[in-house]
């Protein structure tokens, strides 16, 4: 007996038949709204729900990541299962883009022919809307806030005890999230050797989990920098709290304005230099070491294009929903720009695999605490940071991000450097 399926089930059936008819998808289903599977009911980690019938036209009439993006903010799609392993579809669609992109790909399959339906829009966090000189102190300061300041309690559901947001380090990997984040800044500290009574100046402290640590741990002074006011206002209450508030201050300052007079003996920057821009980066260098005193050190972790970038498909979702004007330049970029602002590049490690595991725990706390999320942010914000993370994990995974520390040393007028013959220390 033939089934007759209604023609907004059956244009949309075609459509993925057509669409993934020379690469079928092996990770993901689709699910329409009346319950129809595709391409079949075999379980697969991760299902796309669609919600009516304009979904898929809601999902590729823009032929761009922003465009799928803004179609999940709205509910016009969910996913449910692996979101990470869903991630196969822009690989796919990646893999097949024409030169002229997504949009003339997603054409050819006639997207003319769903129907357009009644999408259902929700209010909540929209795109940044860019303004003023590209990576000025104001825009910068926009670009920053826009991300970071959303709530320190959505951010405190997710994250580890100390509030780390960035790549943690696992000796295994089923390291649990505290302890692969402690990893990361005893190894951040023994890579600037720190020692008592030095004084270390941290650009883009976050909410003060490096700063605070180093100065329990290692008897150093610290001194933390960020654009935004909300982490200054927590890592300053956390270092009171812990007793520490005369080791380690914390001030709302661009990288730019850092006072002419003061020296430090070690600095390091934890997932900031993303906000530089490539064509910056030389000045970003310069400015640090000018506050580095000879024979001090610069340890810079930020991520960076990975060894096989992926294809584009046209404007990005992270650039509107999450970092707008970010930047993540190849490593060599970043070491070339270090070394014409006089640094000696000492060290370069990679943790790409590091931060995939981080950003899964990241994702399973952020949906197991759903419901508790929707107390401090609103469902839109919820799911721009559960696809990003998704996404970034997916990125690392597959090598087209990475995640690099770069060991910078100043040295004396002679040459002389005052570094150890190895790296034993760092893990003895």
């Amino acid at each position: 007996m033939t089934t007759i399926l209604a023609p907004e089930i059956e244009a949309s059936v075609r459509f993925l038949d057509e669409l993934f008819a020379a690469t079928p998808l092996k990770e993901v289903s689709f699910r329409l709204w009346d319950d129809t599977l595709w391409p079949d009911e075999k379980p697969r980690p991760a299902t796309i729900v669609l919600q009516h019938p304009g979904s898929l036209r809601a999902m590729f009439s823009s032929g761009s990541e922003q465009g799928m993006g803004e179609a999940y903010l709205a509910d016009d799609f969910d996913v449910v299962g692996d979101i990470e392993a869903g991630f196969e579809l822009i690989d796919v669609l990646g893999s097949r883009a024409t030169p002229h992109g997504l949009a003339a790909l997603i054409q050819y399959y006639h997207l003319h022919r769903l129907p357009a339906g009644l999408a259902r829009r929700r209010s909540g966090r929209i795109a940044a809307t860019a303004g003023g000189r590209r990576h000025s102190p104001e825009r910068d300061r926009r670009a920053v806030t826009f991300h970071y300041d959303v709530s320190n309690d959505f951010f405190r559901l997710w994250l580890d005890r100390r509030m780390i947001y960035s790549c943690a380090y696992f000796e295994r990997s089923n390291d649990d999230l505290d302890t692969a984040q402690t990893g990361k800044l005893d190894l951040l500290c023994r890579k600037l050797r720190l020692q008592p009574g030095q004084r270390l100046l941290d650009i883009g402290c976050g909410w003060g989990g490096l700063a605070l640590h180093a100065a329990r741990n290692y008897g150093v002074k610290v001194t933390g920098v960020t654009l935004s006011r909300p982490q200054v206002e927590l890592a300053t209450a956390l270092a009171a709290e812990a007793g520490l508030d005369r080791e380690v201050t914390f001030a709302v300052r661009d990288y730019r304005e850092l006072s002419e007079t003061e020296t430090y003996d070690a600095i390091v920057s934890v997932g900031m230099s993303e906000h530089v821009g490539a064509d910056r980066l030389a000045g970003y260098f310069e400015t640090a070491g000018r506050r580095l005193k000879p024979g001090g050190v610069f340890l810079n972790h930020a991520i960076g294009e990975g060894p096989r970038p992926r294809r584009g498909l046209g404007k990005s979702f992270t650039d509107a929903y999450v970092f707008p004007d970010g930047d993540i330049p190849p490593i060599p970029v970043v070491l070339k720009a270090a070394e014409k602002a006089g640094f000696e590049v000492r060290d370069v490690e990679n943790l790409r695999e590091h931060y995939a595991l981080t950003l899964r725990h990241w994702v399973r706390r952020l949906e197991a605490g759903h419901q508790a999320a929707l107390t401090f942010v609103d469902e839109a914000a919820y799911r721009v940071w559960r696809l990003y993370m998704a996404g970034s994990a997916h990125g690392f995974s597959r090598g087209h991000q990475a995640v690099y520390q770069a060991l910078l040393s100043k040295p004396e007028r002679g040459g002389a450097s005052h570094l150890p013959l190895t790296r034993r220390d760092w893990y003895a």
